[in-house]
């Protein structure tokens, strides 16, 4: 990409237009997204002008909002209005609500007639549901035509559809009663009737489906399209695999977000000023710190077990530590079966069964490999000690370890989101139980008061 990057600017700087013209015509839009952050806005707009329309279109609707809108309020009104005309609809939505004020109003008023309609139709639904990742141009036919009547439409239509995978059948109403995939009409005679060859049991979703849920159900089905109905089960649109793409990616950078306590938007790391990374990191890291207050709490309690055995004092990072580690990751793996669809709920006791052996083998494992450091390594303390730390760690691993496997399926159960009990938070709230259990097996092993 760097080589990219310097014959870019090598040639641009010599103006060898006709060597530049050539190696931006070989350029892919991935590639031309890797290396937009180090163009200069001269740059960006040259390479811009010398792709071809469909590449154009490519590379707007997948830039980040600040730079689609710089983009574009470059270009010379003519180049808008055609560039504007070739965007898709459900692309075109997505814009207006991402550009300032001024760049939307000046947007709508150079969208043809048809296309105003069509945004105006999407804008009615939010974002985040199936709804607001469809795109309202798809290909409809009656049942009761021939093949090949099917076939002499599909062709008179295809500029006008974003994708011709499937054909949906509509009855008079305009309800959903059949798909027919473009390959299914090819191999079928011109005489045979849509009726006869259609998948009657279609796979869609209602409006107001949730985006994450229409990923799921593509994914599961194998489908490159999915068809969004309303509640009388009109076809109002369908969902591309590429819309889809991009709600997986902004999904599980979500979920990462909030495995690591920080709420807000998935914009980009570069695109995101210091505020906006300073509000979605702090109000948890708050909440956290109130949290691990009690640690605290914990300590003053066993104040009078410290003083007597200070050397118990040594393996507090460690018995916390490795609880906490144990614990993210049976979270972990129920975040990513519940997401998958692979654990559910009704899975609680299996889960419960698994975790409580796992904990145990982990748990004397790790119980052996501490009392052989402890009592090896510095501090060097004796073995009854070595042994109540190491006992301790048993039991807070298996605790760690089920808590951190039945929280995500008791949160994920009441409607909630799951990923917010792993990271820091389930490290927080293991430390502070886990400093209990650390402190009253040592107590009743040593004999401590």
């Amino acid at each position: 990409m760097a080589a990219v990057l310097e014959n870019i600017k090598k040639y641009m700087s010599k103006f060898q237009d006709d060597e530049f013209k050539k190696m931006v015509a070989g350029i892919t839009i991935s590639e031309l997204l890797d290396l937009w952050d180090d163009l200069s806005e001269e740059e960006e707009l040259k390479i811009f002008s010398l792709l071809d329309l469909e590449k154009k279109v490519d590379l707007i609707t997948s830039l980040p909002p600040p730079k689609q809108e710089a983009l574009i309020t470059s270009l010379t009104a003519e180049n808008k209005k055609i560039l504007l005309e070739e965007m898709e609809p459900d692309d075109i939505t997505d814009f207006i609500q991402s550009v300032s004020p001024e760049v939307r109003e000046y947007v709508w008023n150079n969208l043809s007639e048809e296309a105003r309609e069509e945004t105006k139709f999407l804008l009615r639904f939010d974002e985040d549901d199936a709804a607001g990742l469809m795109t309202p141009r798809y290909l409809a036919i009656q049942s009761n035509l021939t093949v090949k009547q099917a076939l002499r439409w599909v062709r008179k239509n295809l500029k006008e559809v974003e994708t011709i995978y499937y054909l949906y059948v509509l009855d008079q109403m305009k309800r959903l009663i059949g798909i027919v995939s473009l390959k299914d009409l090819l191999s079928a005679e011109d005489e045979d009737r849509i009726n006869d060859i259609m998948v009657k049991k279609v796979i869609s979703v209602r409006e107001e489906t949730d985006q994450e849920e229409v990923a799921k159900i593509l994914e599961t089905y194998g489908l490159l399209a999915l068809p969004v109905v309303d509640r009388y089960n009109r076809l109002l649109g369908i969902v591309t695999f590429d819309d889809v793409i991009d709600v997986i990616r902004d999904e599980q950078t979500e979920d990462v977000y909030k495995m690591s306590a920080m709420a807000g938007n998935t914009e980009r790391y570069l695109d995101s000023s210091v505020w906006d990374l300073v509000k979605k990191r702090i109000p948890w890291l708050t909440i956290l710190l109130l949290a691990a207050t009690l640690t605290t709490n914990v300590l003053a309690h066993y104040k009078s077990v410290i003083e007597v055995a200070v050397v118990l004092s040594f393996f507090i990072p460690i018995v916390t530590g490795t609880g906490g580690n144990s614990g993210s990751q049976s979270a972990t793996l129920m975040i990513r079966g519940l997401a998958t669809d692979e654990i559910h709920f009704d899975d609680i006791f299996k889960v419960l069964l698994k975790e409580i052996l796992i904990g145990v083998v982990i748990g004397i494992s790790m119980g052996l490999l501490t009392i052989a450091r402890s009592m090896y390594l510095p501090p060097n303390i004796s073995f009854h000690v070595a042994a109540a730390v190491g006992v301790s760690m048993v039991f807070v691993i298996i605790f760690a370890t089920l808590i951190g496997a039945l929280f995500p399926l008791i949160i994920h159960k009441l409607g909630l989101d799951p990923t917010v009990m792993a990271g820091p938070l389930m490290a927080t709230i293991i430390d502070v139980t886990g400093l209990t259990i650390y402190f009253q097996t040592a107590k009743l092993l040593l004999g401590l008061h």
